[in-house]
């Protein structure tokens, strides 16, 4: 099958062959026919298989008839980087439709997105956080949304979105389309497919186990070599590009660090970066001026460069799932890869899972020459924060009521019991906390 097969509307097709396009990937040739004809569809495949496509062209197909100017298609994803991943897919496929996509993430200003909504767009990509806020402000109307995305939905609710997720579904019509991907189907998101998908079209394309192009291997090895196991490891391999899995932003930050000591091209993606320290992180791993890029899992989501040759997991992910996401950075397009994971004494229980979910033990591999005996050292000199400076505490004044004597007169009761608090904040109870939404919580977890 080909991609002429589809009978796109002709601005859409001249993008598709553009971009290059021929035959569609199984995601593609199942999926994007019952998205034209306007059913539902639940999506499920692994990263790195083509699901961006398999929803932009029916959408970009759709969108050409019809007005302009206003949101007719919204794809909700659960992160910045994957959002703009998206957008620049939408903006390459749809070059000769002048249809019109935006952007909307925290992190970044709020004034230029409300004006990029006030001039009008026919496609917006939002993370569930910031796409909240303009909703509660009132600065993008969906009342007449068409089309409705769920991307990777299976690591939106992993990060704590579903209550974004069902808040949002509340201010779109209840007369649309919706799509729903994911890479596994935990039983949250199987739920939510069932509440929020009409008669869907099931598409399910090897996503229960890790696409096969990808070839697994172990190395054991104490917490405390991990970091000389990896410049070892990098400096036996033949690697092309590489992505490093590690658990915090703390350590992934220090490894970028250690790598580029090394003498490599590395650089760093972690929630402390601002977004231009982040989209250059990644813009530079793309164009090659990184050859190996440290990340967490939430900083890494949207990562789409095709020679990805290495994925290496610095730190065992914390789930199956979450190990199937990693690795679906490399063996991508047809291309094959390597998946290489550091195993410690305590992470028998996760390789066990992982390997069911393979459905094969995973080889272990010892590394010629490095030296498994060394030591560990007295302190932890690698990952040890440095020490924090002694806080001084900040005299509070108590606010004097109007009206108050002078000082040489009796003295007055204080307002409120004696609290600060409570005089500070009114009333006579006790402070109230301030409440954030889940979308501020869910968002910062996102950029860790």
């Amino acid at each position: 099958m080909e991609f002429s097969n589809f009978n796109f509307h002709p601005n859409v097709a001249a993008g598709v062959k553009a971009i290059g396009y021929v035959t569609p990937t199984p995601i593609q040739e199942q999926a994007i026919p019952p998205v034209l004809k306007g059913r539902d569809v639940m999506g499920l495949a692994q990263t790195g298989t083509g699901k961006t496509a398999a929803f932009v062209l029916p959408i970009l197909h759709r969108l050409m008839q019809g007005p302009r100017g206003h949101v007719r298609a919204l794809i909700v994803a659960p992160t910045r980087e994957l959002a703009e991943q998206i957008h620049e897919a939408i903006v390459s496929m749809g070059k000769q439709t002048r249809l019109r996509s935006a952007t909307i993430y925290g992190g970044v200003g709020l004034s230029p997105q409300i004006r990029k909504l006030h001039n009008g767009v026919e496609i917006v990509v939002a993370c569930p956080g910031r796409l909240l806020d303009h909703i509660n402000q009132g600065t993008i109307n969906l009342s007449r949304l068409e089309v409705l995305v769920l991307d990777e939905a299976d690591r939106m609710f992993d990060m704590g979105f579903l209550p974004d997720v069902r808040k949002i579904i509340k201010h779109v019509p209840s007369q649309r389309q919706t799509l729903l991907f994911a890479a596994t189907m935990p039983d949250d998101v199987r739920r939510l497919a069932h509440e929020i998908l009409h008669a869907p079209v099931t598409v399910q394309v090897n996503y229960a186990a890790p696409i096969n192009t990808v070839a697994h291997a172990l190395y054991p090895v104490e917490q405390h070599l991990k970091t000389a196991l990896l410049l070892e490891l990098l400096r036996q391999t033949d690697t092309e590009s590489v992505l490093i899995f590690t658990r915090t932003k703390h350590r992934a930050k220090r490894v970028g660090q250690q790598v580029e000591n090394a003498g490599y091209r590395a650089a760093s993606l972690q929630g402390n970066l601002s977004q231009n320290r982040r989209q250059a992180a990644l813009d530079g791993f793309r164009d090659g001026s990184y050859q190996i890029l440290v990340a967490t899992d939430i900083a890494a989501r949207g990562i789409d460069v095709s020679s990805i040759s290495h994925v290496i997991n610095y730190d065992m992910p914390d789930t199956p799932d979450a190990y199937t996401h990693r690795i679906g950075r490399t063996g991508r397009a047809a291309k094959t890869g390597d998946a290489f994971t550091f195993m410690t004494r305590e992470d028998g229980d996760m390789v066990r899972s992982i390997e069911r979910v393979l459905g094969d033990r995973v080889e272990r591999r010892i590394l010629d020459g490095f030296d498994y005996k060394k030591p560990m050292p007295g302190r932890d000199t690698e990952f040890a924060r440095p020490p924090r400076l002694p806080q001084q505490r900040r005299q509070q004044k108590i606010a004097k009521p109007s009206g108050h004597r002078p000082a040489t007169s009796a003295p007055q009761k204080k307002h409120g019991g004696g609290r600060e608090g409570k005089h500070k904040f009114g009333g006579g109870g006790a402070r109230k906390p301030l409440h954030r939404s889940a979308s501020h919580r869910g968002y910062r977890s996102h950029s860790s």
